[in-house]
């Protein structure tokens, strides 16, 4: 069995493949201050609830977060003792990173396009609603060709309530209107139905930019927040929480094949 590993800066997406389809999964807070003794004690019992700790054989990780990139392997070293794969822009991706950088990107990005194209097998647009709201684009010749990052709905939560003497943290929920009638549902609006404008926006700035513009271009929408935005857009076609672990799954099978 594959253990597939997405390390965020707010949550660790983790799931077990058993060859035909993804026998368990779940979502954990990310933490960079904890050591690998304790994150090792969860993942164990994790697996051992669900009867599959002795049955996973390999695992393959992306990670945005350095500290626990090192924690993470050691677990799967010493602890697990299966080997590890880590994304890197090296890999067979069986992607074509068409930027100037290929190794500044992002590992979440890259996997979330191996997986977007997969899927589809054509143009596309990933919005993945996480720390950052990040979208990403590929082409119909299996092209990452770049995108945009955004900061995160979280993140502008916190910053306006934090740096707004008389503003206080709100829940991220959809106010009843968009013409908020205090200050917490004007706060909501501002929030939700803002980064809703931001997305359709940036949408369709993206889509008239796109090399393959005059074909379909299959919008997906990913991450913790996205399931906040999407009942209210009609620009996302398709919602997959588990997006990057399909693309982990891909790029391993690809790099053993």
């Amino acid at each position: 069995m594959l253990l597939a590993l997405d390390i965020g800066n707010t949550n660790i997406t983790l799931g077990v493949w058993n060859g035909r389809s993804w026998q368990h999964q779940w979502r954990l807070l990310t933490n960079p201050a904890q050591t690998a003794d304790e994150y090792g004690i969860i993942l164990k019992m994790l697996l051992q609830d669900v009867g599959v700790l002795t049955a996973v054989d390999q695992a393959i990780m992306a990670s945005v977060v350095p500290a626990l990139s090192l924690t993470f392997s050691q677990i799967c070293q010493k602890q697990l003792n299966v080997p590890l794969l880590t994304v890197t822009s090296d890999l067979p991706l069986g992607l074509t990173i068409a930027v100037d950088v290929p190794s500044a990107v992002g590992a979440d990005r890259l996997v979330n396009a191996v997986a977007a194209y997969e899927l589809f097998q054509g143009p596309c647009i990933v919005i993945d609603m996480g720390t950052a709201t990040k979208f990403d684009l590929v082409s119909a010749q299996q092209e990452f060709i770049g995108g945009a990052i955004a900061p995160g709905l979280g993140l502008a939560a916190e910053a306006l309530a934090s740096r707004a003497a008389k503003l206080s943290q709100v829940a991220l929920e959809a106010p009843p209107q968009t013409i908020g009638k205090n200050t917490v549902h004007a706060m909501q609006s501002g929030l939700v139905f803002g980064y809703l404008s931001l997305i359709e926006g940036l949408v369709a700035r993206l889509k008239a930019e796109h090399p393959d513009r005059f074909q379909k271009i299959h919008i997906l929408g990913t991450g913790g927040l996205i399931d906040l935005i999407a009942p209210h857009t009609a620009v996302i076609d398709h919602i997959d929480p588990w997006l990057t672990l399909t693309g982990l799954r891909v790029i391993c099978e690809r790099v053993k094949g």
